[in-house]
């Protein structure tokens, strides 16, 4: 089985830290990363290349994984989530389904029955627009503003405890994710 195939059959006991939201949604201990050769029990790796390439795979599914916790009580999507925090940082101003897709990080996805489950959760509302009836918008509720805002709250904890960075490492950290992604 090759490296890639070994992460992935390791991850589901890669879990690194842990949060109980049943009651109170509070977070909970957090569990020390030690390094990518002993969570994913492997001595070594080929060139510093293919470990990077696992340790950020790692790393993604680590992040998802835990968020995908934080938001789970509100039963939500991570896609979900996304349209709510577009929709929180344009409101009052409504968006059309073309301009959410643009700015979700998953073009990919099916933005009109995620909208429509969200309206379905009393989190957002379509209407006509003004200017141009052939046009839907959609505009987030104060129940969704509500929402959004605990999720923030939640996720900001969660971040500051989890990501044990300084603000010069995190920026740092930024740059060269963005030089990887540039020069690919």
């Amino acid at each position: 089985m090759d490296i890639i195939g070994r992460v992935f059959a390791t991850l589901d006991n890669a879990i690194l830290y842990y949060y109980n939201f049943r009651n109170s949604r509070s977070v909970h201990t957090k569990f020390k990363i030690m390094s990518i050769e002993k969570d994913i029990k492997q001595k070594s790796f080929a060139n510093p290349y293919q470990k990077l390439t696992v340790n950020m795979m790692f790393t993604n599914n680590w992040l998802v994984s835990e968020f995908s916790q934080i938001i789970k009580p509100y039963s939500l999507s991570e896609q979900q989530y996304s349209v709510l925090k577009i929709l929180q940082l344009s409101y009052p101003t409504p968006l059309c389904i073309n301009t959410i897709i643009d700015s979700m990080r998953d073009q990919m996805s099916n933005v009109s029955r995620l909208v429509d489950k969200l309206e379905q959760k009393g989190f957002v509302e379509r209407k006509k627009s003004s200017t141009d009836k052939r046009v839907v918008e959609v505009l987030i509720t104060e129940e969704g503003i509500q929402i959004t805002n605990e999720l923030n709250e939640l996720i900001e904890v969660w971040e500051s405890q989890s990501i044990q960075m300084s603000q010069s490492e995190l920026e740092q950290l930024d740059e060269l994710l963005q030089k990887l992604q540039d020069e690919a």
